[in-house]
């Protein structure tokens, strides 16, 4: 919810569907668009992730928003273990 990539559940009856969240940090949300479109043109592994998307029914949008919550999840896991090893060094020294 921080980088306000989540789908958010707007679901109705029969109808299932998700929207897009319009809450979090809006420059970190930007700063995860703009790696997303850079990744989209540029890596071919993540070309080949947005055409899977594309091809499971996805609009482009949708297929953009999945691939930032992909880049949010990188980007917290490497936060989170240069972290642990800042924690380490400090106790070992």
């Amino acid at each position: 919810m921080l980088t306000g990539t989540a789908p958010i559940e707007a679901s109705s009856g029969k109808t299932r569907r998700h929207r897009l969240n319009r809450g979090g940090n809006r420059q970190l949300n930007f700063a995860l668009y703009m790696m997303a479109l850079a990744r989209r043109r540029g890596h071919p592994d993540t070309r080949a992730y947005v055409e899977r998307l594309r091809q499971e029914g996805k609009s482009d949008k949708e297929a953009l928003r999945c691939l930032k919550r992909q880049l949010s999840n990188v980007v917290f896991r490497q936060l989170v273990s240069d972290l642990s090893e800042g924690q380490a060094r400090r106790l070992t020294t």
